[in-house]
């Protein structure tokens, strides 16, 4: 059954509405049913009044998984999430919850990993000499790879300062018009831009070191929240001649890669911080959630591809960007 733009686009602006539930904010000050005060049951769970309950976890986790390999920035919807269910009011706790937005991305790892099967194999069978075109693919993952680990090692202190709402906001309404444009661009003449054009471009295979090396300092500018990972590895693809299938596949093949490294590193930095300010239990549901929710959202985003274009996400980024700056002009956000 065809779906139409405005009712995808819904469904997407759906995820909004999901930021700041009731049920949340009555865990969090004991006016939900069942509530009972008393010492936590264990001690690998936060102290009683931690900013990050349960079903905030839950949120947390939806989030990071519907939005971690779309080109609508997963690191932007965290930060206006938080922001929204009161999570980080205190330096200590806004660190840690900085930290986790990380270390939660290690569930949508998870899902690619198993989406991605084929590839890994063909990949582990290259370091053994027996896959030639696995063996290309790693290196130039690798090659991508680095200029991302660089700068965003080299800037990590800039990183907190673009956490604000308007920086996110702008980066947003930006992404969506450079979505829109790159749509356009490769449009076949289908009215309208909806429907997915006909496979132009270059396979997964075509791809030389150098272009590599190119989507990786693309991937580089991804330190902007709200910009998103997706969208500039995507974008940086196809301009270099992908089709949109291989850029796509690329571009989740690169997340592995960037994600899993910049996870197991804050992991090893923060962790302690992590369970100091929000315990054990709850931060491991959110992992568990986001992987459920991040393996349904590639798979989606697999089979939309195949029969609409990119244009959706644009549409969304830039609804979305114009919705959270209204709630920050109101004082909310």
């Amino acid at each position: 059954m065809r779906t139409s733009r405005p009712a995808a686009i819904a469904a997407l602006a759906a995820l909004a509405l999901c930021l700041c539930p009731t049920s949340a904010r009555a865990a969090e000050d004991g006016s939900g049913p069942g509530f009972t005060a008393g010492p936590p049951v264990s001690a690998l769970e936060p102290e009683r009044g931690s900013a990050l309950s349960l079903p905030k976890a839950v949120v947390l986790g939806v989030i990071e998984g519907l939005t971690e390999y779309l080109p609508i920035s997963s690191t932007g919807h965290l930060a206006v999430a938080e922001r929204l269910l009161g999570i980080g009011r205190t330096p200590a706790e806004k660190s840690a919850a900085d930290s986790y937005a990380i270390v939660i991305q290690g569930g949508a790892i998870l899902a690619v990993l198993l989406v991605s099967l084929k590839r890994i194999r063909a990949m582990l069978r290259g370091l053994v000499g027996k896959d030639r075109d696995g063996l290309k693919l790693l290196v130039n993952l690798v090659v991508a790879f680095v200029p991302a680990a660089a700068i965003g090692l080299a800037t990590e202190s800039l990183r907190t300062r673009l956490y604000g709402t308007w920086p996110i906001v702008g980066a947003w309404i930006v992404g969506g018009l450079a979505i829109l444009a790159l749509v356009r661009a490769r449009s076949t003449g289908v009215r309208g831009g909806d429907t997915a054009p006909e496979p132009i471009g270059r396979p997964l295979e075509s791809l030389a070191w150098r272009s590599a090396l190119l989507i990786g300092f693309a991937q580089a500018i991804a330190i902007w929240p709200g910009v998103s990972r997706s969208l500039v590895t995507i974008a940086a693809a196809m301009l270099i001649g992908l089709s949109v299938p291989a850029a796509v596949e690329f571009s989740f093949l690169l997340g592995l890669v960037t994600l899993g490294a910049a996870t197991g590193y804050e992991a090893v930095k923060s962790g302690g911080e992590i369970v100091a300010s929000f315990g054990v239990i709850t931060p491991l549901v959110g992992f568990a959630v986001a992987a459920v929710c991040a393996f349904i959202a590639v798979r989606w985003m697999v089979g939309w591809l195949k029969k609409r274009s990119l244009s959706v996400f644009g549409w969304y980024r830039i609804g979305l960007g114009v919705v959270v700056g209204a709630l920050a002009l109101a004082g909310i956000a």
